[in-house]
């Protein structure tokens, strides 16, 4: 008897699971099939992603329902439509020897028409993308009213992205005895909340601990400051010169970004974000399956459908805004029983995020040093002697060898070892010859907790902020780091912030009799656990500010009406070197430079790439993705 046999599951199954070469279920399915199999049951699984969680729920799901009969008996929601095909696919291969057996997809980006009539010709099964799934629900081409199963595959992920409402109202479309199978890598308090109230007493199995991260990788942190984060980024890919990695930016803007420097620099690099349209996305992703892109930069949703094998590296170019999404992250790689890197670029002021991921994923993080460019140079070098070691002979450069050997005739073997490693070690050595250190100095456990202060200021959405727009104009204000400045949340008339302990007094003193048109703004400390719209009066009777409008010496920030359309821009002084904030008459927020101060993005910080004018395979992402010009939308 096979191990998946003794599981209970059924012959076809067993048939496609001998196909497919798997032969050991993975914790996550011994513990949750034979339960799934056994009885009706509401099940909340927590396992992170890479451990089988696809199979854990797809083979019951496939054995429970009634080929016999068309009409869908089960839906699986996921967050992505790369995801929801990745499913889909598999669901087909596990019911390859299921001929009655239909799964169809459903996400966006696609006809609504093609998929209604796939759903109308016979679909017991249902994949389904929140958006998509609610909107044919809303259209009436879809009856979803007699399912017996309904899966949330990724839920923790489904709900950062905002798919709760969706969720709420396509959940209220299915019938009340269903069983519900919810599967998530973490467990955060909207997680617990959807199974509280769509669930009855489930079942919990967790796998490993609850939020922690795989345990086949390793977590590594270097510390930079915030401008020397792309230079570092270099440095450490080519210090690993077989990487094959997803760097993780916090915006589309940023990946767009760094991928076309890395590009630019001769890296095989490419973007992965949602400006990208689904012909795009399925090129890049084409790309570096086949490894031709060997640095996949992506921002956390558009990463959700990836599903590679042997990703060596995740490398964290910006930690995420929620803490928890890290452990999505280091879960691309360390899948399958082998091992993997996530590496952190992290700025002082980010310690305690490192401190608090460490909490959550109950690992230590590792701190390491950035490499030198001599070090660099070893390591590429000693890369080309193994690659030439390893190398086989073509016959067909048999008969140039006569050639060759003329060419070379006068040269002892050391000489020409020294010439051909020559050729490398020039090129490295003459990029990093005085190139700085990117090191700095300091640790997280040096930080005290309580080396941060939070402050609330009366100003929020109302005032036509959100939390970039707000974190630009205090870090602006403020002359501090771009990670000097967090935490921001932002409420309906009024917001929080975060800063260290050092930057406190400097806060207070800007916001001292600080006004806007008139209108006293209000900056003060918050006291510690309170949430919502609880003021701190204990500071004078009040907040501190400044007159003048949002102005600061040669800065300026003006509006033309304090709500809706609404303009705050910092000008340097005429038309030149401008940033402008919030919205222009009639459009979305932006933020740009203005006329006469634009500096092309293309430009790489590291200063000119070691792989300047050596020919090597680029991968250049599709064009159009709408991150290239001057202004950036939300």
């Amino acid at each position: 008897m096979s191990a998946f046999e003794a599981l209970g599951l059924s012959a076809p199954l067993l048939q496609a699971i001998s196909d497919l070469g798997f032969e050991t279920p993975s914790e996550v399915q011994e513990k949750t099939i034979p339960l799934l199999l056994e009885k009706e049951i509401d099940l909340v699984s927590l396992a992170q992603t890479g451990t089988g969680k696809t199979a854990a729920f797809g083979f019951p799901l496939l054995q429970k329902i009634d080929p016999e009969s068309r009409t869908t008996q089960g839906l699986i929601l996921s967050p992505t439509r790369e995801l929801c095909m990745q499913l889909t696919n598999e669901l087909k291969a596990y019911s390859k020897y299921m001929p009655k057996v239909n799964t169809v997809a459903i996400y966006g980006g696609a006809s609504i028409q093609d998929q209604a009539r796939s759903i109308k010709k016979g679909a017991q099964i249902i994949v389904a993308t929140p958006g998509r799934m609610k909107d044919m629900i809303g259209r009436r081409m879809i009856d979803i009213s007699k399912i017996e199963y309904c899966i949330l595959d990724e839920a923790d992920e489904m709900l950062n992205m905002g798919f709760y409402e969706d969720i709420q109202e396509i959940l209220s479309h299915t019938p009340e005895d269903k069983s519900t199978w919810l599967f998530s890598a973490t467990m955060p308090k909207e997680v617990s909340a959807i199974a509280k109230k769509f669930m009855h007493t489930p079942v919990e199995i967790t796998i490993g601990t609850k939020n922690t991260g795989a345990t086949m990788v390793s977590h590594e942190f270097y510390t930079v400051n915030a401008r020397d984060r792309y230079a570092a980024l270099k440095r450490l890919a080519d210090a690993h010169p077989s990487i094959f990695s997803v760097v993780f930016c916090r915006t589309k803007r940023d990946t767009q970004k760094v991928a076309e420097k890395l590009i630019e620099d001769g890296y095989n690099a490419g973007a992965l974000h949602g400006d990208l349209s689904q012909n795009q996305r399925d090129i890049v992703m084409k790309s570096f399956r086949s490894r031709q892109i060997q640095m996949l930069v992506a921002t956390d949703v558009a990463a959700r459908g990836i599903d590679v094998e042997d990703i060596t590296h995740v490398i964290n170019y910006q930690l995420p805004d929620e803490i928890e999404t890290y452990t999505h992250r280091s879960g691309r790689t360390g899948r399958a029983g082998k091992t993997g890197v996530s590496m952190v670029l992290v700025s002082k002021s980010e310690f305690r995020k490192i401190k608090a991921i460490e909490k959550i994923i109950q690992k230590q993080f590792t701190q390491k040093e950035i490499p030198n460019g001599m070090e660099i140079c070893e390591i590429q070098l000693f890369h080309l002697a193994n690659n030439i070691q390893k190398t086989e002979v073509n016959a067909e450069i048999d008969p140039y060898l006569p050639g060759i050997m003329e060419a070379f005739k006068d040269l002892d073997k050391e000489t020409l070892i020294k010439k051909v490693f020559s050729v490398e070690f020039a090129r490295f050595f003459n990029y990093y010859k005085n190139s700085k250190d990117l090191n700095l100095g300091g640790s997280p456990s040096q930080m005290p907790d309580g080396d941060s202060v939070r402050y609330f200021v009366n100003i929020g959405e109302k005032d036509d902020f959100n939390w970039m727009t707000l974190k630009d104009f205090l870090r602006d204000s403020l002359e501090l780091d771009k990670d000097d400045v967090y935490k921001v949340d932002v409420k309906g008339s009024f917001s929080f912030f975060n800063t260290d302990a050092k930057h406190s007094q400097k806060v207070l003193d800007l916001f001292q009799d600080f006004t806007l048109e008139g209108r006293k703004i209000t900056v003060e400390v918050s006291k510690e656990g309170r949430r919502g719209g609880g003021r701190n009066r204990g500071r004078d009777g009040g907040g501190r500010s400044r007159d003048g409008g949002y102005g600061r010496d040669k800065k300026d920030y003006g509006s033309s009406s304090f709500k809706g359309h609404r303009g705050k821009r910092k000008s340097g002084g005429d038309e030149g070197g401008g940033k402008s904030y919030g919205k222009s008459e009639g459009s979305g927020k932006s933020y740009g430079k203005s006329e006469g101060s634009d500096k092309s993005y293309r430009k790489s910080d590291g200063g000119d790439s070691p792989f300047k004018g050596k020919s090597r395979r680029k991968s250049s992402p599709p064009s159009g993705s709408g991150t290239g010009g001057k202004r950036r939308r939300r």
